[in-house]
């Protein structure tokens, strides 16, 4: 089959050992002074190893290899002790990988191995009842002088609706209705030099992060809603290259079967450099 994988470059890796502790699935192992991919079957291709090498020798491709075995990598994890497993779980989880993270409880289960408490306790949200920083607004009709220009022209602003994260968006705000949607991962807007004049013009704005975000669960929950409810024309995700961003697709496409919908997507990914690749 066909899945994504992590290769690592042996020209730029130096052995530094750092990769090893970020996978604990046990599929990178140091030998010969350089570090290895072991088994195809042990590798979630997700890539919490990439941010940790200093030499940037591992990158994600996608070619044929055997399929990810869930219950290979628990067999291998339980023997290394409650943390590592704790950490595999909390990893699967926050990657949202529910299928793995079934397999993993299933495997701790049959061979009677405590199951750890892997989720950080739910944040409540703490907003102040009327808090104007929270309130729906609708931006498009509005005009803001927002650069001095040499002609003194006024300039329509670039967001067409506040709030713009996906904690504090009401579901029921008026401004979703028929709304063509831009969903971006925070990131984006930072890395991609053109995304006002691209992305947001003629969209309502959604933006959170899929990796740092611990209501990923709200997230599907609250998009399902405004899909289900609002006629969304058409959904524009914008996120970055590295794998755990690919999480916000996931996301979407979670709230869009739960919604029972069928909606345009366009996908965009921006690279480390600024280009869409």
């Amino acid at each position: 089959m066909k899945r994504k994988i992590i290769n690592i470059d042996q020209e730029k890796c130096n052995g530094c050992k750092l990769c090893i502790p970020n996978c604990p699935e046990g599929a990178i192992q140091i030998i010969d002074g350089k570090a290895r991919l072991v088994s195809d079957l042990l590798c979630d291709g997700i890539g919490a190893c990439l941010g940790h090498c200093p030499q940037n020798a591992i990158t994600i491709q996608e070619r044929e290899t055997e399929p990810y075995d869930e219950f290979k990598v628990m067999e291998n994890i339980s023997k290394q002790g409650i943390n590592t497993i704790k950490a595999h779980l909390k990893h699967l989880s926050e990657h949202n990988q529910n299928e793995y993270l079934e397999q993993a409880i299933k495997y701790l289960n049959d061979n009677n191995i405590p199951l750890p408490d892997y989720k950080e306790p739910k944040q409540e949200a703490k907003l102040a009842c009327g808090c104007p920083g929270s309130m729906s607004k609708d931006l498009r009709q509005s005009v803001q002088e927002s650069c001095s220009c040499s002609s003194g022209a006024k300039i329509a602003p670039k967001i067409n609706n506040w709030p713009i994260q996906l904690t504090l968006i009401n579901p029921d705000a008026p401004y979703l209705k028929n709304a063509d949607l831009l969903i971006a991962a925070d990131c984006s807007a930072f890395a991609y030099n053109n995304f006002h004049n691209k992305f947001v013009m003629d969209k309502i704005l959604i933006v959170f992060c899929p990796k740092l975000d611990k209501n990923l669960d709200d997230y599907v929950d609250k998009l399902a809603r405004i899909f289900a409810t609002q006629d969304i024309k058409s959904i524009t995700i914008v996120h970055m290259e590295v794998p755990c961003c690919h999480g916000i697709e996931t996301i979407v496409q979670k709230a869009l079967a739960i919604a029972q919908k069928n909606i345009i997507i366009k996908d965009y990914t921006v690279s480390l450099t600024g280009e869409l690749v």
